[in-house]
């Protein structure tokens, strides 16, 4: 990471490496969470800073930015896992995301090589639907009317 960093003319701050811990320890935060658990230990911090180091990070292809469509881009380190061959199970209840890898993935990425000669460098592929824990709570109405989860 400090190597990635110097190479794109950036330093590594102390609000640089804790960003990154955090994100080591967590996946998919967003930027005000990655903050929050930033003042516990550094109360200093600003999340205008937090929100500059997340955009360098991903501009080093360090951090991966995940756009969800309820808002909130999430952050993720890069690691040999976060390989464009997985998807995201998005919970429109509780908002958990899993991640999921899958041959399958990695075989329609293989078939866009072959089938267009296309190279697939990153993608975006979220299911949304009801995790298994919210699918065993009971359902209620909520107060738009529609049928949620309690």
């Amino acid at each position: 990471m400090k190597t990635a960093l110097q190479k794109g003319g950036f330093k590594l701050t102390p609000q640089r490496e804790a960003t990154v811990k955090v994100l080591l320890d967590n996946d998919h935060l967003s930027a005000e969470e990655i903050f929050m658990y930033l003042r516990q230990t550094n109360p200093d911090i600003g999340l205008a800073t937090v929100y500059r180091t997340l955009e360098i990070l991903t501009q080093l292809q360090i951090t991966h930015k995940v756009l969800f469509e309820d808002g909130l881009a999430r952050y993720d380190i890069r690691k040999e896992s976060n390989k464009p061959s997985h998807l995201h199970l998005l919970c429109t209840i509780c908002g958990n995301i899993q991640e999921v890898y899958d041959d399958l993935i990695y075989e329609l990425e293989k078939g866009m090589q072959e089938k267009y000669n296309f190279r697939v460098a990153d993608h975006r592929l979220i299911f949304h639907g009801i995790c298994s824990e919210c699918q065993e709570m009971p359902a209620q109405i909520t107060v738009s009317g529609k049928k949620g989860r309690k």
